[in-house]
């Protein structure tokens, strides 16, 4: 179970343009209203690179998570797998592909079926996707148990036995059970206590150095995104508005959006990065009636004129993209702070 894999030469995961809108009904008589929770997002995940998707809530990084594990079909755009086409996958194809991408949920203590126990849990995914015998499936579940941390023993207990911390890895080994090549992370630590959350992340860590696995981790804990993260998205209302490496993005944050995240976050706010405070007024808009600019005009104290009426695309400056009316000259007000 040790054994590293070999890193391949195409990434893990490609999103272009990656888009999910959903038909909001007004009745039966009524033209449905459209609320656009992903409007264009474009990444790519190579094996052993963690991706951090963040921003607040509303944003779409859920949505997002749901896109690149199938569990929703985009709306627009490309998503590929492995090199295959997800979109234009059939069928069959799309069954392979989901056994290559695995979600780590939120909630430990909701995730784990309380009347199966912890051998059953693991099981389950072998027993429906692989021919296995029931000897090797259990051979192959104790064994994950113990790469997640975790004692013989525990094999036979019910989730409602564990602490949180425990729970998590035990959902983190089913998400691993059939050797996926990318591990989706929802929020994966923010149910846990404080104390525990750095055993976890270290875990996954480890994981990904020892199986070459790829993540994309879904957080809104800049502070967690920092200690796991190899490069950071920032989405606002379904749009990147800065992507980049992580030490580019915590060293010299760009967007003021960007900055408003890091000046927040305990434990940053005092960095010399982050030491002006960029202040957000306002509300985050409705998906559904989005701003006609850029969608961060509203709450912008630099938004200009061109901001509320022209939306940014997103340019490449200073080892990151970024959608700014305004970065070159924030970049260059960063630079002599």
């Amino acid at each position: 179970m040790s054994t590293v894999r070999n890193l391949e030469s195409i990434p893990v995961v490609v999103a272009k343009n990656l888009r999910r809108v959903y038909p909001i009904s007004k009745g039966l008589f009524y033209k449905p209203d459209l609320l656009q929770a992903v409007g264009g997002v474009s990444f790519t995940v190579w094996a052993g690179k963690t991706l951090a998707i963040v921003g607040e809530s509303g944003c779409g990084k859920s949505t997002l998570a749901r896109m690149v594990t199938l569990i929703e079909a985009p709306s627009g755009g490309s998503l590929q797998l492995g090199g295959v086409d997800v979109v234009g996958a059939s069928a069959h194809e799309q069954h392979a592909l989901r056994q290559k991408v695995q979600l780590v949920f939120q909630n430990p203590y909701g995730s784990l079926n309380p009347r199966k126990r912890i051998g059953q849990i693991l099981e389950a995914p072998l027993e429906i996707n692989t021919k296995l015998t029931a000897g090797e499936r259990t051979s192959k579940s104790r064994a994950m148990l113990a790469m997640v941390g975790l004692r013989p023993e525990h094999y036979d207990r019910y989730p409602h036995m564990f602490s949180g911390g425990q729970r998590q890895r035990i959902a983190i080994a089913r998400a691993l059970m059939l050797n996926p090549s990318l591990v989706v992370a929802d929020e994966p630590v923010s149910a846990l206590d404080v104390s525990i959350q750095a055993q976890v992340l270290n875990l996954l860590a480890d994981l990904q150095r020892d199986l070459g696995l790829a993540y994309l981790f879904i957080s809104h804990d800049l502070g967690v995104v920092r200690h796991i993260a190899h490069d950071v998205l920032v989405m606002y209302l379904g749009h990147t508005v800065e992507h980049g490496e992580k030490n580019a993005i915590f060293s010299r944050p760009l967007h003021p959006y960007t900055q408003a995240l890091l000046a927040a976050t305990p434990g940053l706010a005092g960095s010399g990065a982050v030491q002006r405070r960029t202040v957000l007024k306002g509300e985050l808009p409705s998906p559904m009636n989005p701003p006609l600019g850029c969608v961060f005009s509203t709450r912008c104290p630099y938004a200009t004129e061109q901001c509320r009426i022209e939306r940014p695309v997103l340019q490449e400056l200073h080892g990151r993209t970024i959608a700014c009316f305004e970065a070159e000259r924030l970049s260059v007000s960063t630079a002599t702070e």
